[in-house]
């Protein structure tokens, strides 16, 4: 479905304001009410369910990571879709993953935990900057091409690797997001686990 000018400049304008509140406010978790949930539900390709169940999931993950230990809470970004659980970030030690993916494990609804955390002590402040770039490069990219349903993505980067989840209208589409991944300046990897939508796993 193509989308008009108006809401092109609508999203463009959202995504930008977003970037900047992230760059202004370093690893702030942002918490969507239930109606917001509702509201972005509607244009996705999940059912208004899915997204509710999603929202709950991640916000038990990351409220069981809080009681585990308050520092993999505040390392460890959780992205949700259709129970399938990634998680991405820095943690200094490989016991941090292993115990990330246990606590993911443990929440109802979670069909499949995507460990996707490195493990690393070096990362700093102008690495962090420079994902920041590289992701909202990429949702800039993504908004501005009328083929890509940009938001049925999410995307995490972190120490100049992608991280791409979701739903892909088609293969073409899929392509189309992991090419321009894959050209902004800077990118070393980008890992997909995106679905296409007519996916039989989705079922």
């Amino acid at each position: 479905m193509q989308r008009s000018a108006h809401t092109h400049t609508a999203w463009v304008g959202l995504g930008l304001a977003l970037a900047a509140l992230m760059a202004t406010s370093a690893c702030v978790p942002v918490i969507m009410g239930g109606a917001a949930t509702v509201g972005l539900a509607a244009a996705q390709e999940r059912t208004v369910g899915d997204a509710l169940d999603d929202t709950a999931i991640g916000l038990r993950v990351k409220d069981g990571f809080l009681a585990f230990n308050s520092s993999l809470f505040a390392k460890v970004s959780v992205d949700v879709v259709e129970g399938r659980v990634l998680l991405t970030g820095v943690v200094p030690a490989p016991q941090d993953r292993v115990d990330a993916v246990r606590i993911a494990w443990q929440v109802p609804g979670v069909k499949e935990v995507l460990n996707e955390l490195q493990v690393n002590n070096k990362t700093s402040i102008a690495d962090y900057f420079s994902d920041v770039r590289i992701s909202t490069e990429l949702r800039y990219r993504m908004v501005a091409d009328t083929t890509i349903s940009e938001i049925n993505y999410n995307i995490d980067t972190v120490n100049a690797t992608i991280y791409l989840i979701g739903i892909a209208q088609n293969q073409a589409e899929l392509d189309r997001v992991t090419n321009y991944a894959r050209s902004i300046k800077g990118v070393k990897q980008v890992v997909s686990h995106v679905r296409l939508k007519d996916d039989p796993r989705r079922g």
